[in-house]
């Protein structure tokens, strides 16, 4: 979903048949300015989002920005002015939070876990774990917080999970079959395979045809082991039990990726605010 259809149903869902106490209470042509004030510390996202709202919702709205998407923001900070109808600046208000404050949130604790691996190769990635419709907009803000993505969906990249290992037969039938499924459809996509144990692994080694190995529920020691048998033949790609406490220990073993689900469903939102002046 575009983040053009994504403002539209999010205003829709919020304004209905309209903003009954702004209607009530506001002068139509009233003017007036709010301030959109930062009260806790972090890494800033979703300036241009709150741009486009405020926009969608009156064209004629005007924002000065003093920070934008990637800066660290601490409290008391002034992220951006908007100075128009008043009326206007209240129908976007929370929709313009709420997405900030999200987005904000996702990106700060992203960089949390990045700082945590300065020194070090292992690139941190997200998962498909994000809100439903606001993938887009979730994942954009892991890349704020110098985080990458993984796949954005089902559809571009080929993830061979231990449920499509078992109903498939095996490791090896299940790699095979992707790869006929390829010959028949025309498609070339990045293979990854998740294995369980060291007996796994050494099946895929063995057979080959993908691109990357996930280390499922590895602990350390017996990750370093794995990743000294892959010996750079296959990306290697941490995942499960990984917190921004152990995540640096499992960057030494050497793995190439590690994703973690938390960075987009385990989130506390930025505290921030729209104040009228």
């Amino acid at each position: 979903m575009s983040t053009e259809e994504i403002i539209e149903k999010a205003l829709a869902e919020d304004l209905g048949d309209g903003d009954h106490t702004t209607l009530a209470t506001i002068l139509p042509d009233s003017q007036g300015m709010a301030k959109l004030l930062v009260k806790e510390n972090g890494i800033l996202c979703g300036v241009k989002l709150a741009e486009q709202i405020f926009h969608k919702v009156d064209p004629a709205l005007q924002l000065y920005i003093y920070y934008f998407d990637g800066s660290s923001i601490k409290t008391g900070d002034i992220v951006f002015e908007v100075r128009g109808r008043k009326a206007s600046i209240l129908k976007a208000e929370r929709l313009v939070l709420n997405f900030m404050q999200r987005l904000s949130g996702i990106a700060t604790a992203t960089n949390q876990v990045v700082r945590k691996l300065e020194g070090l190769t292992t690139i941190v990635l997200d998962t498909r774990k994000t809100t439903p419709l606001m993938r887009s907009l979730e994942k954009y803000a892991v890349k704020t917080g110098g985080g990458e993505n993984h796949r954005m969906g089902l559809y571009d990249m080929v993830l061979i999970k231990d449920n499509h290992v078992d109903f498939s037969g095996g490791i090896v039938k299940a790699i095979d079959a992707v790869h006929a499924y390829f010959r028949l459809t025309g498609r070339d996509l990045p293979v990854e395979i998740e294995v369980r144990d060291l007996d796994e692994l050494q099946q895929v080694l063995d057979h080959g045809k993908v691109d990357r190995i996930m280390l499922d529920n590895f602990p350390p020691e017996l990750m370093k082991e794995a990743i000294r048998r892959i010996a750079g033949r296959f990306e290697t790609e941490a995942s499960g039990g990984i917190t921004g406490e152990n995540i640096r220990t499992y960057a030494e073993t050497g793995v190439d990726y590690i994703s973690m689900g938390a960075l987009t469903h385990h989130i506390n939102s930025l505290d921030m605010s729209l104040k009228a002046e």
